[in-house]
């Protein structure tokens, strides 16, 4: 273990939650379409917010002025989806030293991205892609973790993907993976309860065997979205409401974390601002044991294109 991570440690405490890093409350990403309500309106209506890190890299625009005008006002997390963590390419340090830049002016509450790679021979597929789940594949990834901690000198925060394929190499469930992964690097995990959800139902396990099996104390932030079934498989989307069964694995991982940031993700389809806001406002009802309106899967005919990649503009 690196021995800027073992200052860490002792910063924050060993087995402290979350990694000393607080819980943010409520939170939406920030996309081009709300600019002009959150350029014209003081209040914000939400406790943070969360951009792609890609979106404002080499971007000195608007898009810029806005993410400034907003870091004023609010906290904000930086999630990328081109780390490309799980490759066997050599780690990207141009992408590297990029994702710092922004970091020293955005000043986020923490870095996150994705247990995947994105691409092979300095290719980007735009995807997410799925690892073969096993120790060589754990050695690899702790590895590359460390390497970008001690890099960015700050914890990286892994999410859970959602997957359509499992490879048959896999020795270990994706929980037991990042368990192991943070046993031996103290990451934090970014908990996507929807991608859990997704995941369980495409590989017929159980959602919250998996929620239960991680470990809570690093786990620094839920993401809650809305799926599209297509056929016998669930996609993920994030152009539709939150459905019922996806709070309801929601509400059991706050209770088992004791409480940490809550980040609504909608990439397509997007509402407007007032009424994305009214969806997150839903997770401050369902922990307080309110009822909501029941919210079946939307579903999708066999023959209609579906998008599952994270949106760049």
């Amino acid at each position: 273990m690196s021995n800027h991570i073992k200052s860490m440690q002792s910063l924050s405490g060993e087995g402290s939650s979350t990694l000393g890093l607080r819980n943010l409350g409520f939170g939406v990403g920030l996309r081009p379409q709300h600019f002009p309500y959150l350029m014209k309106n003081d209040d914000p209506l939400v406790d943070w917010f969360e951009i792609i890190s890609e979106n404002f890299m080499d971007n000195h625009g608007y898009a810029r002025h806005v993410l400034q005008h907003i870091r004023s006002k609010r906290p904000v997390v930086m999630h990328g989806v081109s780390m490309n963590i799980g490759s066997t390419d050599p780690l990207n340090w141009t992408y590297l030293h990029k994702l710092k830049e922004l970091a020293d002016v955005v000043q986020p509450e923490w870095i996150s991205d994705h247990l995947c790679w994105t691409g092979f021979a300095g290719v980007n597929t735009h995807d997410l892609l799925p690892l073969p789940l096993n120790e060589e594949s754990l050695m690899h990834v702790a590895g590359r973790v460390r390497e970008i901690q001690d890099f960015l000198r700050r914890p990286l925060i892994i999410e859970n993907p959602s997957t359509y394929l499992e490879f048959s190499q896999s020795e270990l469930s994706e929980w037991e993976f990042l368990a192991l992964l943070v046993e031996q690097t103290n990451c934090g995990l970014l908990l996507d309860v929807n991608n859990v959800y997704v995941s369980a139902h495409n590989h017929s396990f159980d959602a919250t065997e998996y929620v239960r099996g991680l470990p809570h104390q690093n786990i620094v932030q839920l993401h809650v979205a809305g799926p599209t079934g297509v056929g016998d498989c669930l996609i993920d989307t994030h152009d539709q409401p939150v459905p019922t069964d996806v709070w309801r694995l929601y509400k059991l991982a706050q209770e088992l974390t004791g409480g940490v940031a809550t980040l609504l993700e909608w990439d397509a389809n997007i509402p407007d601002y007032p009424e994305l806001v009214a969806e997150l406002d839903k997770a401050k009802a369902v922990l307080a044991g309110e009822a909501i309106q029941d919210v079946p899967i939307h579903r999708q005919s066999d023959d209609t294109p579906v998008l599952s990649t994270p949106v760049v503009f």
